[in-house]
């Protein structure tokens, strides 16, 4: 079934559907523009987007009637005509996107009444086609690539900032059309930071340094982290990662369709819980992720519902001892039945550059 068609799934509650969010928009049309808004009818669905955007969008889309927005032609007014053309009395709308100033703007300018509908537009993209699935392993390929390419480049009397510089290029460098977010990159004491920002510390024998980072390819994203050492590691810090890694050992047991993802947390939590530190895991197991970073559902303490199969999520376990140091080791898995695809190939042995 095509994404579109799945939208058109959901108008036996409202007429229409408004896609504001560049996520929604861009799974409903399956090519992103990254301005605009959508309305899909059962009668008709139109793409709305100004000069900028106009020829691509023409070029690209499909299932859409696509339309330019300027001057003469505003949001408001291309909006309300397909209301009156496709008969739209309901529609149902994005309020997880919307601030509340967009929405009262929508409210007083359309002439339909809005219904909120966040949680069941943006439910589809939870479970992944093949298609979307083949793009996932191709951005987690290209961030493999990038942190094998980095590893040779950490030196000491490097800076975070210097650090962090060289890893984006290397995202870039291996075919990453983007940034899936802004990587985390800290070292040392920093390390203990779970979403620490790179920084003038210089990088020195003796540290941890974390990188937490994913390319976006087709729309798409990864997310890996990573925690290696410079020079030497004290016993202290091979036992937090030799715990960190069991952790995560043991979340990737549970990890399968069907699983509840607060039992696959429980899993992991266990482990470092064992050991002393459950006081220094904060947060959750995972997340999953698809068009954005972070999605739903996920592996974490509040997943009280079975996973399915198709589902793409993080694993990412970590110890953060307050001024001292931590560690994360994080990989993706697609769930199946009976277990998960690890689409992260990058090692997670302990290393020492």
């Amino acid at each position: 079934m095509k994404n579109l068609e799945k939208y058109l799934t959901l108008l036996d509650e409202v007429d229409g559907l408004l896609l504001t969010s560049e996520y929604s928009r861009f799974y409903g049309a399956e090519y992103n523009i990254s301005e605009g808004v959508a309305i899909v009818t059962r009668k008709g669905c139109r793409y709305f987007t100004d000069s900028r955007y106009i020829e691509a969008a023409q070029n690209g889309i499909r299932g859409f009637e696509v339309m330019e927005v300027n001057a003469k032609n505003p949001y408001r007014d291309l909006l309300n005509k397909a209301i009156e053309d496709f008969e739209v009395k309901t529609l149902g709308f994005e309020e997880g996107y919307l601030t509340v100033a967009e929405f009262n703007m929508y409210e007083k300018v359309l002439n339909a009444k809005l219904v909120p509908m966040h949680e069941k537009i943006a439910g589809f993209r939870a479970v992944k086609e093949d298609w979307e699935l083949e793009l996932m392993r191709k951005a987690q390929e290209i961030t493999d690539k990038a942190f094998a390419e980095v590893l040779p480049k950490i030196k000491a009397g490097m800076t975070e900032k210097q650090l962090q510089a060289e890893l984006i290029y290397c995202v870039y460098k291996n075919g990453g059309e983007n940034l899936s977010f802004d990587p985390i990159v800290v070292s040392g004491p920093n390390t203990s930071l779970p979403h620490g920002v790179a920084g003038d510390r210089v990088i020195q024998e003796g540290d941890f340094i974390t990188m937490d980072f994913g390319a976006l390819y087709g729309g798409y994203c990864a997310d890996m982290t990573r925690t290696v050492a410079l020079g030497f590691v004290t016993e202290e810090m091979e036992k937090i990662y030799n715990t960190v890694l069991k952790a995560q050992e043991a979340g990737l047991a549970a990890t399968y369709a069907g699983a509840l993802g607060k039992d696959i947390d429980a899993a992991a939590r266990k482990v470092i819980e064992d050991a002393g530190y459950g006081e220094y895991f904060g947060h959750g197991y995972g997340h999953s992720l698809g068009l954005e970073v972070h999605e739903n559902p996920s592996p974490n303490s509040r997943g009280t519902e079975p996973m399915p199969a198709g589902i793409v999520a993080s694993a990412e376990p970590g110890i953060y001892l307050p001024g001292k140091f931590g560690v994360r080791i994080e990989d993706v898995v697609i769930f199946t039945e009976g277990g998960h695809e690890n689409i992260t190939k990058s090692p997670k042995n302990l290393i020492i550059l």
